[in-house]
């Protein structure tokens, strides 16, 4: 009879993330998440190709997590606001992962921008039914979304600036209405790091 193995790659899987979680992605080191785990580096070399796929696949379970749970709370009744409050609640919850993957650059991933870009679309959808844009308005208006609502997480979460909820639903729908009347991505490309998964890429592209 096999022997049963002991560590499994769902056990090393959960541990990565609750690590992630907890103290953002740079801590995700073979030596680390083996000490955390109270086991050897073996199991992980014997179950991953290597540590970009242990990152990949916790970044996997981060996204479904972010459409599942994290960015779907209830605030006003608006979806696009409700998932902007959501976010910016998220980035003060999970600061160091926040700052991993949307601030440092480090952990750019289109893992994640792709989650954000079809969560942006779809609440835009559900919250302005009755408009009748293109997908690359769409596209365009919730790129500009996430900019600003990216800004916002990040000054808070820095305590550069505070921000109660009214000044940011208010800073947040004259933007969205901003947007929705003017096509300003269509101007100038402007890089941001929080999606930076091609350093020759631009924003729009990143997210498209």
């Amino acid at each position: 009879m096999a022997r049963k193995k002991e560590i499994s790659k769902e056990k090393i899987l959960d541990i990565a993330y609750k690590m992630a979680v907890t103290n953002g992605l740079d801590c995700l080191t073979a030596r680390n998440i083996a000490k955390t785990g109270h086991f050897s580096t073996q199991p992980l070399y014997l179950e991953f190709s290597n540590m970009d796929e242990i990152r990949s696949l916790v970044l996997e379970r981060i996204s479904d997590n972010l459409k599942e749970k994290f960015l779907q709370e209830k605030y006003t009744g608006d979806p696009l606001i409700d998932l902007d409050l959501s976010y910016i609640n998220f980035s003060q919850k999970h600061v160091k992962l926040f700052r991993a993957m949307f601030v440092d650059g480090k952990f750019g991933s289109q893992i994640i921008a792709n989650t954000l870009m079809t969560l942006g679309t779809t609440k835009f959808k559900e919250q302005y039914p009755e408009v009748d844009y293109d997908d690359e308005k769409i596209k365009d208006i919730v790129i500009a979304n996430w900019i600003s609502t990216t800004g916002m997480a990040a000054l808070v979460v820095n305590k550069i600036a505070t921000f109660n909820q009214d000044q940011i639903i208010n800073v947040l729908n004259a933007q969205i209405h901003d947007a929705m009347l003017n096509d300003r991505l269509n101007i100038t490309s402007q890089e941001n790091p929080m999606f930076a998964a091609d350093q020759d890429a631009s924003l729009k592209e990143n997210l498209a």
